[in-house]
C-alpha cells in the first residue's frame, strides 16, 4: 500500500517547482539586465547636459558591466551559503535604488556612482545566485532551463530600450530614470521571492524525479571552489570568457551611435539593439535545447564561433538592414553564448559550489566588459571611426573558439550524468 501511496503522490503529477524558480529567473535577468542595457538611449541626453565625450559616458555602461559580472566571485559563494533568494532580491532593489539615484544626477560623476554602482551591484548580487539556483533544479534539461531562465536578458533588451526612449521623449531623462527604477524595484524584488535553491526541500529531485529514486543529492554533488579553480578546464574556460568578452559588449554601447554616425534615424538605430534582444531571445529559447542533444561543450564553441563571423558582419555593414542581418545575427549567438555558460560549468564541476565557481568565472567577463566598450569609445574619440575595435572584437571570438577546442581536451572533474 506504501508504494501505491507514492505514486499516486509521484511529484510529477504536479506543477515542478523548478519551471516557477526558471521563470522567477527570467524576470530577474529581464529587469536586471533591461534596466542595464537602456544606456544606449541615454547616451544622447548625458552627452548633451554633461558635456561629455563618448568615450567618457561609455565608462559609465563598462563600470556597471565591470560590477554586475565581477561581484559573482561574492554574490555566488554566498549564495551557496545563504540562499539565493535574499541575494536576489537584495540586488533588484539596488537596480531599482541606482536608477533613482541617477536621475538626480547633477555631473557625469554621479551619474557613474548611481548607475554604475547601483546596477552594477544590484545585477552582481542577483545574477550569478539566481542561475546558480536554476542549475540545482535540472540535470537532463539543464542546457534547455539555463536558455529559459537567461532569455530575459534578451526580451529586456528587446523591451527596456525601446521603453526608455518612449519615456525620455515624453518625460526627459530623469522622470524616465525614476519610472524605470520603481519598475525594476516592484518587479524584480516581487519576482526574487520565488527563486529557491534545493528541490529536496519541495519533496522532488533534479528534473522533478522523486525523492525515493535518487542516490544521494545530485544538486549538492561537485567539487570545491578551491579544486574546481586549479583545473585546467577551468583555466580554458576563463581564458575563453575574458578574450570573447572584450568585444562581446561593444554593439550593446556603441551600435545605436554607430548607426546613427551612418545616417540612421535615433528612433531606427535604436529599433537595432531591440534586434539583437529579439535575436538573443531565440538564441536563449531555442538553441539550449539543442545544446543538450549535441553536447553543451561543442554547443560553446559553436557560439564563439558565430559571435566572430556576425561581428566581422559588422564591420562591412552600413545601412539599416544590413546592421539589422549583423544585430539579429549577433544576437542569437550572444544569447546562446550566455545561456550555456552556467550548464557548461555545472557540468563539469557539479551543483555543490556552482554559485561560486559561477562567479569567479565571470570575473573574466567582467574584465572584458570594463576594457571592451571604454576601450572602443575612447579608439572612436582618437581616430572617429570603429572600424579598428569592431576588427579586433570579431579576432578576440576566432581566439576564444580555438581556446574552447582546446579545453574540450582536458579531464572534466566532474563525470555528468548527460553527454556534455
Amino acid at each position: 500500500m506504501r508504494t501505491t501511496a507514492v505514486t499516486t503522490d509521484h511529484p510529477k503529477t504536479k506543477l515542478f517547482y523548478g519551471w516557477l524558480v526558471v521563470a522567477a529567473a527570467f524576470v530577474v535577468t529581464f529587469v536586471g539586465f533591461g534596466s542595464a542595457y537602456t544606456f544606449s538611449s541615454f547616451v544622447e541626453s548625458l552627452q548633451r547636459d554633461f558635456g561629455a565625450s563618448r568615450g567618457s559616458v561609455s565608462l559609465v555602461f563598462s563600470f556597471a558591466g565591470f560590477l554586475y559580472f565581477g561581484l559573482g566571485v561574492i554574490s555566488g559563494p554566498f549564495a551557496d551559503r545563504w540562499g539565493a533568494r535574499n541575494l536576489a532580491a537584495l540586488g533588484m532593489g539596488l537596480v531599482g535604488l541606482g536608477l533613482v539615484l541617477a536621475s538626480q544626477a547633477q555631473t557625469i560623476v554621479q551619474v557613474y556612482a548611481a548607475y554604475s554602482i547601483g546596477i552594477g551591484a544590484g545585477v552582481g548580487c542577483a545574477y550569478v545566485p539566481t542561475l546558480g539556483a536554476v542549475q540545482r533544479w535540472f540535470v537532463k534539461r539543464r542546457g534547455f532551463a539555463s536558455g529559459l531562465a537567461v532569455s530575459g536578458i534578451g526580451v529586456g533588451t528587446l523591451v527596456m530600450p525601446p521603453l526608455a526612449t518612449w519615456l525620455i521623449a515624453n518625460l526627459g531623462w530623469r522622470d524616465a530614470y525614476l519610472v524605470l527604477g520603481i519598475m525594476a524595484a516592484v518587479i524584480g524584488i516581487g519576482s526574487s521571492l520565488l527563486i529557491s535553491d534545493d528541490p529536496r526541500r519541495h519533496g522532488t529531485g533534479p528534473d522533478g524525479d522523486p525523492l525515493d529514486q535518487l542516490s544521494g543529492s545530485p544538486a549538492r554533488q561537485g567539487v570545491s571552489i578551491r579544486d574546481a579553480v586549479r583545473t585546467r578546464r577551468f583555466a580554458g574556460l576563463y581564458a575563453a570568457c575574458l578574450i570573447s568578452a572584450f568585444g562581446v559588449f561593444v554593439p550593446f554601447v556603441h551600435l545605436v551611435p554607430f548607426a546613427v554616425d551612418h545616417q540612421v534615424a535615433p528612433a531606427a538605430a535604436v529599433l537595432l539593439l531591440g534586434m539583437i534582444g529579439v535575436g538573443s531571445t531565440a538564441g536563449r529559447f531555442f538553441l539550449g535545447g539543442i545544446a543538450d542533444r549535441i553536447g553543451r561543450d561543442t554547443f560553446l564553441i559553436a557560439m564563439y564561433a558565430g559571435m566572430a563571423v556576425s561581428l566581422a558582419i559588422w564591420a562591412v555593414a552600413s545601412g539599416f538592414w544590413s546592421l539589422a542581418i549583423f544585430a539579429l545575427l549577433f544576437g542569437v549567438f550572444y544569447g546562446g553564448w550566455v545561456a550555456i555558460l552556467p550548464a557548461v560549468v555545472t557540468d563539469h564541476f557539479g551543483g555543490r559550489n556552482v554559485g561560486g565557481i559561477i562567479g569567479i568565472l565571470y570575473t573574466s567577463v567582467a574584465i572584458g566588459t570594463l576594457l571592451g566598450p571604454s576601450a572602443a569609445g575612447f579608439a572612436f574619440d582618437v581616430s572617429h571611426s570603429y572600424v579598428i575595435p569592431i576588427a579586433i572584437s570579431a579576432a578576440a571570438n576566432v581566439v576564444a573558439a580555438l581556446i574552447a577546442v582546446a579545453t574540450m581536451r582536458t579531464g572534466s572533474p566532474v563525470a555528468s550524468t548527460v553527454p556534455s
